[in-house]
């Protein structure tokens, strides 16, 4: 009997999330959540969740596709840069990417586009500091 509950503390010591941080991205929301391993090392823990809508109306069913990536601190230099390469990348061929526009649950679940108004139109990041 210690040794299941041994095993369940374990668990819990294993899933507790010692800071987090949520990105919400259209349909997706990113998760970066940093944890604890066994011998008490952190690493992140970085999973896409992707709303999926199957049906209509009051027989829709709504269901959340997860995908998790674990990186380790010893891997964050290699993953970082490859990360601003990439990036760079298609900022260089691309352009910079236009702001997704805010969209209230009504609207992701109707598949419809928020009103334009002044206040969501695009702005540039400097825009915050103007007073």
């Amino acid at each position: 009997m210690d040794i299941e509950k041994r095993k369940i503390e374990i668990e819990k010591k294993d899933n507790e999330i010692i800071y987090s941080k949520a990105i919400k991205a259209g349909k997706r929301i990113y998760y970066l959540d940093v944890k604890k391993s066994r011998n008490d090392d952190l690493f992140l823990a970085i999973t896409e969740s992707k709303k999926k809508v199957v049906g209509f109306d009051e027989e829709a069913q709504v269901t959340y596709e997860k995908h998790k990536i674990f990186l380790y601190k010893e891997d964050f230099d290699k993953f970082i840069e490859g990360l601003e390469d990439v990036v760079s990348f298609i900022k260089r061929e691309q352009g910079e990417a236009p702001q997704r526009e805010a969209r209230t649950p009504e609207q992701e679940q109707n598949n419809t586009k928020p009103e334009e108004t002044e206040e969501s139109k695009p702005k540039s990041f400097f825009d915050k500091f103007k007073f």
